[in-house]
């Protein structure tokens, strides 16, 4: 109740007449009981509904609590959790647990995602679990023959992708299979529109050490499901690249650079990139593999520049959107073939850590004028007619 301002002397006279006390403010919750309650969750669903996942950590932050009543609360929460032998740092998720007082002790009745926050996997469904050599992979309402395909192609992308990126990260991937385009957009928080045309995409916070939050694969089971064997470990490829370059990618890299690394690696890894058929005997041109630019080029619109940022957004023309990647897979393709493949890792690493301008002036030589101009020679060169 608001009560209009009087003198000091008739508030306190009419507190005496009444029998009141001045109001004070509301005594701050026992987070100690809530976080109690918090830690016996995190154990339940360890040994419960989780038992099958091989889980290094679980656990809550309880904070922000909201007393609803003298038995009830609701409270948002940090959940952290790492899986066992493929996580070096936890991943976070925010949280709303509800609360009940039973018995004189607080239980969690309720845990679901927080506001503006993203579900888990094991919320959209029972959870299957595949173990393979260097992979784990997680799917929900998904049979475990697909996940065991999926598990297979992904332990043969990680040696591939540590033959071209041999240092400096864990050498397994962890991937999650939702059971629709939807749940994956939702994984994501994003639209699923968004995401129809991508067989996979990688999570993570670029740059930090080896705490950082770990990386997840989450593949798209629709647009995943009509791919052939090939494009199937290409896709693979390509994010397990992401995976094993995360802590050398910062917000100074490019995405030509950052895309267009991923698919040379994925090149190099399923077709022999450019020496030759690769143990799939699928080697592929740079005019087989890169149709979109091949026909710019041939029809006279070579492109005047590398591909920026916004020309790789989901929500851009399809068409676009492949010669995005096509353009920044031959600008490493150029830095392979001219400057050798170690030059290129170093380039990586140097345009992560001080931009794409100092590491062409500092690990190439070059500027980004003439680079641009070797890039246009080179598509010129790789996709011309005869």
């Amino acid at each position: 109740m608001w009560v209009r301002r009087r003198t000091a002397a008739a508030v306190l006279g009419l507190l005496l007449l009444t029998g009141c006390t001045a109001p004070g403010p509301a005594p701050a919750p026992d987070t100690a009981a809530f976080q109690t309650a918090a830690d016996r969750r995190a154990s339940a669903v360890r040994t419960g509904q989780l038992a099958a996942v091989p889980l290094a950590a679980w656990s809550y932050r309880v904070t922000d609590v909201r007393p609803d009543g003298d038995d009830r609360a609701t409270a948002r929460a940090e959940l952290s959790y790492r899986f066992a032998g493929y996580d070096d740092g936890a991943v976070t998720a925010e949280r709303a647990l509800g609360f009940a007082r039973r018995g004189g002790r607080w239980t969690v009745t309720s845990d679901r995602p927080a506001q503006g926050a993203a579900p888990q996997l094991w919320e959209q469904g029972a959870v299957g679990v595949v173990r393979g050599e260097r992979s784990l992979v997680l799917g929900a309402g998904r049979d475990t023959a697909r996940l065991r395909a999926v598990a297979a192609a992904t332990d043969r992308a990680v040696p591939a992708v540590s033959d071209a990126w041999p240092e400096g990260w864990a050498r397994r991937v962890v991937v999650l299979v939702p059971g629709s385009l939807k749940d994956m957009g939702a994984l994501l928080g994003e639209p699923a529109v968004g995401y129809r045309g991508i067989a996979a995409v990688t999570t993570g916070r670029v740059g930090g050490g080896p705490g950082a939050p770990a990386d997840r694969v989450i593949v798209n089971p629709e647009a995943y499901a009509v791919l052939g064997d090939y494009g199937r470990r290409f896709v693979l490829a390509h994010e397990t690249t992401h995976v094993a370059t995360r802590t050398d990618t910062s917000e100074l890299t490019p995405l030509w650079l950052s895309e267009g690394f991923a698919d040379w690696v994925a090149h190099r890894g399923t077709s022999g990139g450019s020496g030759g058929a690769g143990a799939s005997g699928a080697y592929r041109t740079p005019a087989e593999a890169a149709p979109g630019l091949r026909d710019a080029v041939r029809a006279g619109a070579v492109p005047a520049a590398l591909p920026t940022d916004g020309d790789y957004s989901f929500a851009a023309d399809g068409k676009a959107l492949a010669r995005a990647y096509e353009g920044g897979w031959l600008a490493c393709h150029l830095i392979a073939g001219r400057w050798g493949e170690a030059k290129l890792r170093d380039f990586y690493r140097a345009a992560g850590d001080k931009g794409p301008e100092t590491a062409l002036r500092e690990v190439l030589a070059t500027t980004p004028d003439a680079f641009n101009a070797l890039w246009r020679a080179h598509l010129r060169e790789q996709l011309g007619s005869s």
